[in-house]
């Protein structure tokens, strides 16, 4: 939406819709809805209205300070020229077309929200705001739509053990038989939950870390697929709390070893035609589809400010631990930050995508799908050229065939992703001067504060935060 496009709230239909919802919910016996967001840091934010207020919430929205697009994930603020001061409101208008009764939540309603000034107009760092302009620009300038979805990893603990320390809930080994054994009732109300919510589950399964899931859901427009990632890990969360275990979703739990991910899978169409299949470019990419993969190839440094936004990334964002922390590409190359998707023979037309690899979730999941859509229309307007595939693991490379190729390191470390994040006109038009503001600002202030923390250190100062 721009600056003069309607609001969500305060319309005649959305008010007489929202009485109406409210009176069902009361049926079902559902007394408070849950108004939920996410802010720059990537932390889940909410406020809650009885039932009873759902309907002035849709006509006028529910108070919020702006302060919280420069809040840290420790809950600390730092300020740009436009936000952090304790000055201003805005307003939180639910998105009734996803409201959802929580199944693990008996009681409880949810339902994202854009974010309104006061005066009626898009809050500059409403993140939901961003991807739907980012997708309606791709529409009206391309006629191109896009099919996405964020895969949701997680490690389990006991509830209340070793205060903060991480204490797998689960021992069996990595995709084991055991470990999904031993997690077998709470991942049976975990999915009955989703099934109730209307969530299309694909996968779900032991993976690769201690005490770590993953649950893979189905493709949906941009938008959407980031309501659900917020959705998912709510109801994850509930479920797990009724079992007396606690989760993480942080990008890693303790200094050493693979983290956990929150890849992202996209793909782009026109008149129900998927781009990424059936053309005579490589493994059936259109020429489309190679210049979209190309743009996001050249926008991966800066992208990470985005992806990969906590000092905990950093731990996770290491080679040979399919992370993909290379500007490379290949079919199903788990070592490429970028993974060709073909999908099975006989499915193709409809299963192939573009996987982005150096994602956690740690990210606002609005935010980074914004910033990957920019960075790939940049390429298809351009009409980049996608450079030669990377097979095996990227780190193995040497000096020249990896110059030869155009294959860089990622930024190691938080403000060498601020500093392409900078020097990226694209991403940052793309997000808007406020908002790109607030993202160098929470970033910068995240790497403060991990100064002097080792890498247990960091794992532990972050290990609760997502």
């Amino acid at each position: 939406m721009s600056e003069s496009d309607p609001v969500p709230g305060g319309r005649p239909g959305d008010i007489e819709r929202a009485t109406a919802l409210s009176g069902e919910l009361t049926g079902q016996g559902v007394h408070g809805v849950v108004l939920a967001y996410v802010d720059t840091a990537g932390i889940a934010r909410v406020k809650t209205v009885p039932t009873a207020k759902l309907a002035p919430a849709a006509a006028w929205g529910v108070g919020m300070s702006p302060v919280f697009d420069t809040f840290l994930a420790d809950d600390s603020i730092v300020t740009t020229d436009v936000l952090g001061s304790p000055d201003g409101d805005l307003r939180l208008y639910p998105d009734l077309d996803r409201l959802t009764v929580l199944a693990a939540q008996p009681g409880w309603a949810w339902a994202p929200v854009d974010r309104i000034t006061q005066e009626g107009a898009p809050h500059p760092a409403c993140g939901r705001t961003v991807l739907r302009r980012t997708v309606a620009k791709a529409a009206a300038r391309h006629g191109i739509t896009f099919r996405a979805a964020v895969e949701i990893e997680w490690v389990v603990a006991r509830e209340g053990t070793d205060g903060d320390a991480f204490v797998p809930a689960v021992s069996g080994p990595a995709y084991g038989a055991a470990r999904q054994v031993e997690l077998s009732d709470c991942a049976a109300d975990l999915l009955a939950a989703l099934a109730a919510q209307g969530v299309d589950v694909e996968q779900f399964h032991p993976e690769y870390a201690a005490g770590q899931f993953e649950v893979s859901v189905g493709a949906l427009d941009p938008v959407a697929a980031a309501d659900h990632s917020v959705l998912v890990r709510q109801t994850i969360r509930a479920v797990a709390r009724r079992h007396g275990l606690r989760v993480s979703f942080a990008p890693a739990i303790v200094g050493q070893g693979v983290g956990n991910g929150g890849h992202l899978h996209l793909s782009a169409w026109r008149d129900g035609t998927n781009l990424h299949a059936g053309g005579t470019g490589r493994y059936g990419m259109t020429a489309e589809a190679e210049s979209f993969v190309a743009g996001v190839l050249g926008h991966l440094p800066a992208l990470t400010a985005m992806t990969a936004p906590s000092p905990a990334s950093r731990l996770r964002l290491r080679p040979s631990q399919w992370a993909g922390v290379f500007t490379a590409w290949g079919r199903e190359t788990r070592e490429a930050a970028l993974r060709i998707v073909t999908g099975t023979t006989g499915v193709r037309d409809r299963a192939a995508n573009l996987e982005v690899k150096p994602v956690d979730l740690a990210a606002n999941p609005y935010l980074a799908l914004a910033s990957v859509i920019a960075a790939g229309l940049d390429g298809l307007s351009a009409s980049a050229p996608l450079p030669a595939e990377t097979t095996g693991d990227p780190a193995r490379l040497g000096a020249d065939e990896s110059a030869a190729r155009g294959v860089r390191r990622l930024p190691v470390t938080l403000t060498e992703s601020v500093e392409a994040f900078r020097a990226d006109g694209v991403l940052r038009e793309a997000l808007g001067p406020v908002l790109a503001d607030a993202v160098i600002a929470v970033r910068l202030g995240e790497a403060r504060s991990a100064e002097g923390l080792d890498d247990d250190g960091v794992a532990a100062a972050y290990r609760w935060k997502y």
